[in-house]
Parts: C-alpha cells; sequence; structure tokens
C-alpha cells in the first residue's frame, strides 16, 4: 500500500522520536538492571564460597574420624568442585560486565548525541526542501493570476519554467523524504540488532559456563553417590579394632614373694585344704538361696522375640513379664525365666526394660538356721533405670521414613563371620541406625555364659 509523502514524513519522525523516547532510556533502565544482577550474582558467589568452605571445614573433621573418614573426603571434593563453578560463573559475569554492560552503556550515550543530531538535521533539511518548493507554487499563482489580463501570452515561458522548478523540488522531496525514511528505520533496527547480538554473545558465554559446570560435577557425582548409599558400611579397620577389644583377655596374676617363698620352703610337704563340712555347706547354700529369693529383678518386653530352632533362646510377645535369673547382662544377652509359661533361656537386654514391681519372695529359714538373712544392699549406680526414649532417627533414607521395627535374630541366617573367628549378632537396637553391634555370647558347658 502506497503513502503519501507527508505519511511517510511523519513516520521518519515518529521513528526517530521512539528511538531518542523509548529505546535509549529503556536501554539506560536495562543497564542500571544489569549492574544490579552482576551485585546480585557477586553477592551469592561470595555467599556460595563461604558456605563450600564451611562445608570442608565439616569434611575435615569428618576426615579425622576412622569411620567416617571416607565421607570427609567426599565432602571436601564436594566443596572444592562446586568453588570451581562459582569461579568458572564469576568469570562468565566479568565478560558479561565487559562485553555488553559497558557496551551498552558507552553506546548509550554516544547515541542521544548523534540521534538527537541526525534528527535535527532530517528536520531542517525538510523544512529547507519545503520552503523552496512552497516558494516555487507561491511565484506559480502569482503568474497565473497576472496572465489572467490582455498580456497573457507574455507570461507563458515564465510560467512553464516556474512548473518545472515545482516538479523538479517536489521529485527531490519525496527522494529526500524516501531516503530519510528509510535511513530512520535502519538506525532503529542497527540498534535492537546491536541489543540481540550482545546478548546472543551472552548466552553463548552462559551455555559454555553450564557444559563446563555440567562436566566437572558428572565426572564426580557417581563416586560420590557410590561411597554414601550404605550408611551402615563399616571399614575392615574399625571391625578390627572394635573385635579387638570384645576378645576377652587373659591376664595372670602375679603370685605374692610371701607366698613364693611359703612354697619353696613346704615344697616337700604339700597338704590339701580340709573339704567343707557339710554343716558349712548347708548353711552356705541356705543363705544364698535366701538371698536369691529376697528379690528377683523383673524386666518387661518391648519388641516380640523368636527363637526359632535354637533351644537356649527365650521366645516372648510384646508386653510379657521376665524374671531375671542372671543378674548380670553378657555380651549384650540376658538369662531369665518366661513368667506366664516358665519357659527359660537367652534373650538380648536391648528387647527389655526395667519393670519397676519387684518380686519379693518369701524369706526361707534353713533348718540349720533359723534367723533371718537380709539381702546386701547394692550400690545404687547397679539400680536398673528406664531407658531414655530416643526421636525418630532423620538421617535415613526414603525406605526409612516409617517406624523401624526390630528384625527378630535367627541363629541360622543372621550372623556374620568376621576374620578373627567371632560372630556378629543381629541388629540389637531400639530403632536407631546407629546403634552398636554387640557380640554373641559364646556357649560354655557350665551355662555361665549364654548357649547360642
Amino acid at each position: 500500500m502506497s503513502r503519501t509523502p507527508e505519511d511517510v514524513n511523519k513516520l521518519t519522525e515518529s521513528t526517530y522520536k521512539n528511538v531518542l523516547e523509548q529505546f535509549n532510556p529503556s536501554l539506560r533502565n536495562l543497564v542500571n538492571l544489569g549492574k544490579s544482577y552482576e551485585k546480585a550474582v557477586t553477592a551469592m558467589t561470595f555467599a556460595g564460597k563461604a558456605y563450600f568452605d564451611a562445608l570442608s571445614k565439616i569434611g575435615e573433621n569428618a576426615a579425622i574420624s576412622p569411620v567416617s573418614r571416607e565421607m570427609g573426603v567426599v565432602l571436601i571434593e564436594i566443596s572444592e568442585v562446586h568453588k570451581k563453578v562459582q569461579l568458572e560463573l564469576e568469570e562468565s559475569f566479568k565478560r558479561f560486565h565487559k562485553e555488553l554492560i559497558t557496551e551498552l552503556e558507552r553506546k548509550t550515550d554516544m547515541d542521544i548525541k548523534y540521534m538527537n543530531a541526525t534528527f535535527k538535521r532530517y528536520q531542517s533539511e525538510h523544512k529547507l526542501k519545503q520552503d523552496f518548493l512552497d516558494k516555487s507554487q507561491a511565484d506559480l499563482k502569482k503568474l497565473r493570476r497576472k496572465s489572467q489580463g490582455k498580456h497573457s501570452s507574455k507570461y507563458g515561458i515564465k510560467e512553464n519554467e516556474c512548473m518545472e522548478t515545482i516538479l523538479s523540488r517536489q521529485t527531490e522531496m519525496q527522494r529526500f523524504i524516501a531516503e530519510g525514511c528509510k535511513e530512520a528505520l535502519l538506525e532503529e533496527k542497527r540498534r535492537f540488532c546491536f541489543l540481540v547480538d550482545k546478548h546472543c554473545a551472552f548466552t553463548d558465554q552462559l551455555t559454555a559456563f553450564h557444559d563446563k559446570a555440567k562436566e566437572m560435577l558428572t565426572v564426580k557425582l557417581p563416586s560420590w553417590q557410590d561411597k554414601c548409599t550404605d550408611a551402615t558400611r563399616v571399614p575392615d579397620t574399625v571391625i578390627f579394632m572394635i573385635e579387638g577389644l570384645r576378645a576377652p583377655m587373659s591376664v595372670v596374676p602375679e603370685s605374692s614373694p610371701t607366698l613364693e617363698h611359703s612354697d619353696r620352703t613346704n615344697s616337700r610337704f604339700i597338704v590339701p585344704s580340709p573339704a567343707p563340712s557339710l554343716k558349712a555347706h548347708t548353711r552356705s547354700a541356705s543363705v544364698s538361696s535366701g538371698m536369691d529369693a529376697v528379690k528377683k529383678t523383673r524386666v518387661q518386653t518391648i519388641f516380640p522375640h523368636t527363637a526359632g530352632n535354637n533351644e537356649t533362646l527365650l521366645s516372648f510377645e510384646d508386653g510379657d513379664i521376665i524374671t531375671l535369673l542372671i543378674q548380670v547382662e553378657r555380651d549384650g544377652w540376658l538369662y531369665g525365666e518366661l513368667e506366664h509359661t516358665g519357659q527359660r533361656g537367652w534373650f538380648p537386654s536391648s528387647y527389655c526394660r526395667a519393670y519397676n514391681d519387684s518380686v519379693i519372695a518369701n524369706r526361707i529359714e534353713s533348718p540349720l538356721h533359723s534367723q533371718s538373712v537380709t539381702a546386701p544392699e547394692q550400690p545404687e549406680e547397679d539400680e536398673e533405670k528406664e531407658p531414655m526414649p530416643l526421636p525418630p532417627p532423620y538421617y535415613s533414607d526414603s525406605s526409612r521414613d516409617r517406624p523401624i521395627k526390630p528384625s527378630t535374630p535367627s541363629p541360622q541366617n543372621t550372623t556374620k563371620s568376621l576374620p578373627n573367628g567371632n560372630s556378629v549378632p543381629p541388629f540389637l537396637g531400639n530403632g536407631n541406625p546407629f546403634a552398636t553391634v554387640k557380640l554373641r555370647p559364646t556357649v560354655t558347658n557350665d551355662r555361665s555364659t549364654p548357649h547360642i
């Protein structure tokens, strides 16, 4: 659709005004926002460095632990890699400032002066040409008024010359308006092209940064994830250390120098010690039985336990009452009698808690010792205390989000052989994934230790 010269001239002037009144002010605002963007990224990278420095410190503390050394090394590696990523981001935004923000700011200041001068030149030339055209048209009107008299042929030549001048100036005006409009539109497009080109370069820089960051992270990520897949895995060195402490120590006490001298003197006259009398034996048995009957500790189960095919273990349900027949815990196991069935056997100590109501038996008087026997008071530190309830663990994977029910120990498939020949019993904790694993007691013939 063709336009008149006046319409084209209006388009040219509106184009210049758009650049001066819309584009350049928007560009100034964009420069200010770009500087704010730089400050935000700088603050982010600074905070990131502080964060990953703190993570590295935690890794250094973990590296001191014999069981968490691997995790400490992984945390230090994560910190170093992320700090390198932050450094690459800083370099990208240094180029962003140099090649985009600084360049836009410089060109905006220059462009305001240039576009103002160009627009004024166009307006002045357009006004000059328009004045010449208006003057020629005014001259033609004067000649036509004069030619209406008696001597009309006298002004014919001048009128033709004036018509030619007007036509020439109209053609020149149209050419000037067309070229001015084209130049104005191209000036506008140059600025938008410049803006797009600079942001394409910035996009290319960010793409390179993300590619490099992805490569740095994905190379290390599988090895990091592999190290933390199993939180219960313990290094062999730690297992050997713990098992070395659990192994019984054989200590041979040194004999007294006085006894050694007596033994050397009377080595030829060794006489066995006399056997205890029946009365003394009976009295000792009566006193011990009376003390055992005075107070027997009872415990209440908090988890069910199944013995399976092992006859030395005791099966029970949650809430059952067990009377302890052996008061001292042995390697995490207790020996007792289930009250409602009378069955006896070994059971894990972590599956029960102290029961406050103790059974006070009748005092038994021996025929040979009618005087009542009072059980010796135990020190306060020997009294069993109720275990403190623990909150649910937070450091667990998705499969442990539900309440954990302890597994039932089975002598067939729950033991784990160790290099020194001992066996590791099943998990005896109360839901804590970091519970200490205890060894099962060994089998002896005098039933002083659990038969498992």
